[in-house]
């Protein structure tokens, strides 16, 4: 339903005297009017004065119904607005390293909890690691570089006559597209906010493309 209308400036003068733009319809121009018509009985569907008049509240209402219909998502770390993350953050205890990229900081506060309950586990810094870098780490424990198992990998991270580790230790190869500036500084902070406190590391960073940090 449309309302022939057109609209022209109007100059007005405020209280304070001021000169505002004031908003005129005159009959010419076409005006979608409001859906709020379809509410109300069928004599007023035809009523341009009710359909014109209606537009002012659902001008005013309509972005707050919509914000009400799509609250579920400012909950959702996946789709909130960047500007609200750091609030769902502070809900699961996580704060946020403004130097991660804003994808990584919503799969962190989307994995939070299930990495608060494998803290100090193997299955924790993994987890946590793979969610900064893209790739699945190695982690190998009490390890001299010198024997093969399911995360010491043949030409990665063996090695011939290295020292014996120190006990309770671990070795961490972790695997990146590119390797930037602060990116080893964040994955120190890392492993270090993941393993158990009484716990040494190694830490080796490695691009695909097999540049070595």
């Amino acid at each position: 339903m449309t309302l022939e209308l057109r609209a022209s400036h109007a100059a007005t003068s405020s209280r304070n005297g001021q000169v505002s733009e004031a908003l005129a319809y005159l009959p010419g121009e076409v005006v979608t009017a409001s859906s709020w018509l379809d509410y109300l009985p069928a004599p007023y569907h035809a009523d341009t004065f009710v359909g014109r008049f209606l537009r002012i509240p659902e001008d005013i209402f309509g972005p707050i119904e919509r914000m009400v219909d799509s609250l579920a998502a400012y909950f959702d770390p996946r789709l909130t607005p960047a500007e609200l993350l750091p609030w769902l953050a502070a809900w699961v205890g996580v704060e946020l390293d403004e130097n991660w990229p804003l994808e990584k900081r919503r799969l962190l506060v989307l994995w939070a909890a299930r990495l608060y309950r494998w803290r100090g586990t193997r299955r924790g810094l993994r987890e946590h690691l793979r969610l900064y870098t893209g790739h699945t780490p190695l982690i190998v424990e009490n390890f001299n570089g010198a024997r093969l198992g399911a995360d010491a990998q043949l030409g990665v991270n063996t090695r011939v006559g290295s020292p014996l580790p120190q006990p309770h230790s671990i070795h961490v190869t972790v695997f990146m597209d590119q390797i930037g500036e602060l990116d080893e500084r964040i994955l120190r902070q890392i492993v270090e906010l993941e393993k158990p406190a009484h716990v040494a590391y190694t830490l080796d960073v490695r691009s695909i493309g097999g540049e070595q940090a």
